[in-house]
């Protein structure tokens, strides 16, 4: 509708070109300015029947005459140009162009004229919908110095879209855009997307329909558009901000829309912030409490190293659990806060409930938690319990840490005995010298004694 609409004057402006002072077009070739007399008789014949009779078919009979005579390069420029006029009144635009291109190679239209004179072509071809032939005179107009108003560009951004050559429609659209400013209309705006999109700049899309959402903060559509041309141009982070902004606005009640959200801020390692939304959610009831819902909050929680806001959340999942898987990660929430009596607990309900995958890990961590509460004989029955590498290694490691308690109290035993034996020695030196003390009268009772203990040391003492 804009192309046809701006061809309304496409006529008067190709009558009056044809029209308009013969001397200028005349100057590239001669000083005469006039018609001879015989010559005008036809040419105004022709001009008369057009402008005033409205009858171009007897105008184009006036000026067939004309041609066939002797014409100045004057009189032959002034024909051409009618002649142009008159076949564009008849619909034969190719001819009406030929007219106007012999007349611009002869030197016949020079300067402003001749620029103008392209514009002219384009706008004729414009109304037979050629879009090709416009294009090609609008390229010539502009190589020639014409300068596009808004309306013009946006004639430009349109034929050049029509012609799939969308880069070049969207450098004419954007300037329409700028001269129109943030009021430009809805046309403007839609047609700047659809090239956005054609082009493959969507976060420029995106960027748009922001704009557009000043307009209308409240349109979900263009919401919802600008988050997925954001997350297609793979710019994540404005994605999310713009779930975020939406989110915050109030805009998001579907509990789809909601759990977006919380996906983004885990996505963007922002696990505690995603755990508080959705529990705020869960407990304003647009979020479903279910068991996999509850599962999903308590591994945020854990995840974000929050294990005391966790531990409520896993304690309610695993009552609603069918297994009890959620009971062993209970289990290791309090092993993280090294509550090892509650850690226990869990663990062992982990295994009563059943439908672990792994039942040896479960029997691990309660042996684990009796280690550190110092049940060793209780820890060594868990791990024998658990039948596996890391069972039989924590035994080991135990039977290491007795094996190596043994040895150093057993050195400690045998050095005594043997500080006792040197403490003798030195007795027997003193005696010879005839000094004798308390000390070297009691010391091989003292060495009996160091003697008997360490004989009488053993693993079970």
């Amino acid at each position: 509708m804009m192309i046809k609409s701006m061809l309304k004057n496409v006529v008067a402006a190709s009558v009056f070109m044809a029209l308009a002072a013969g001397s200028a077009a005349a100057q590239a070739c001669e000083a005469e300015k006039t018609f001879s007399a015989a010559n005008y008789e036809f040419y105004g014949k022709a001009e008369t029947e057009l402008l005033v009779n409205k009858n171009p078919q007897a105008a184009l009979s006036a000026y067939n005459q004309l041609k066939t005579l002797p014409l100045t390069c004057f009189e032959e420029g002034a024909a051409l140009r009618l002649a142009s006029a008159i076949k564009f009144e008849l619909n034969d635009v190719n001819g009406a162009v030929r007219d106007l291109e012999t007349a611009v190679n002869k030197g016949y239209i020079t300067g402003t004229d001749r620029i103008n004179t392209f514009f002219t072509m384009s706008q004729m071809y414009l109304k037979v919908e050629n879009s090709p032939k416009a294009l090609e005179y609008y390229d010539k107009w502009i190589n020639a110095g014409g300068k596009p108003t808004r309306d013009q560009s946006w004639t430009l951004a349109i034929l050049n879209q029509r012609l799939d050559r969308n880069q070049e429609a969207l450098k004419w659209a954007e300037q329409v855009f700028r001269a129109d400013g943030p009021s430009a209309k809805d046309e403007v705006y839609k047609f700047l997307l659809y090239l956005y999109e054609k082009t493959g700049n969507l976060t420029k899309k995106a960027q748009l329909i922001e704009q557009m959402l000043a307009r209308n903060p409240k349109d979900m559509t263009l919401w919802e558009a600008i988050r997925g041309y954001y997350y297609r141009g793979g710019d994540e982070r404005k994605a999310f901000e713009v779930q975020k902004a939406m989110y915050l606005g109030g805009l998001l009640t579907d509990e789809k829309e909601i759990m977006r959200v919380v996906e983004f801020y885990n996505q963007f390692n922002a696990p505690y912030q995603a755990a508080k939304i959705l529990e705020k959610e869960m407990n304003a009831g647009r979020i479903k409490k279910t068991f996999a819902q509850m599962e999903r909050l308590a591994n945020l929680y854990q995840v974000a190293r929050e294990y005391q806001k966790a531990i409520p959340v896993i304690e309610e999942a695993a009552r609603m659990s069918p297994n009890g898987a959620v009971y062993e990660r209970l289990g290791r929430s309090y092993s993280e806060l090294k509550q090892w009596d509650k850690a226990e607990d869990a663990m062992q309900q982990a295994i009563n409930k059943g439908g672990l995958k792994d039942k040896g890990a479960a029997w691990v961590s309660i042996g684990q938690a009796r280690y550190e509460r110092e049940d060793r004989s209780g820890a060594r029955e868990a791990f024998r319990n658990a039948n596996s590498g890391a069972g039989r290694s924590w035994l080991d490691f135990m039977k290491n840490e007795e094996d190596t308690a043994f040895a150093r109290k057993r050195f400690e035993f045998n050095s005594a005995v043997l500080a006792l034996q040197d403490e003798a020695k030195r007795c027997d030196q003193l005696a010879v010298l005839g000094d004798t003390s308390e000390a070297c009268a009691t010391v091989d009772e003292r060495i009996s004694e160091a003697q008997a203990t360490l004989a009488a040391f053993t693993r079970d003492s």
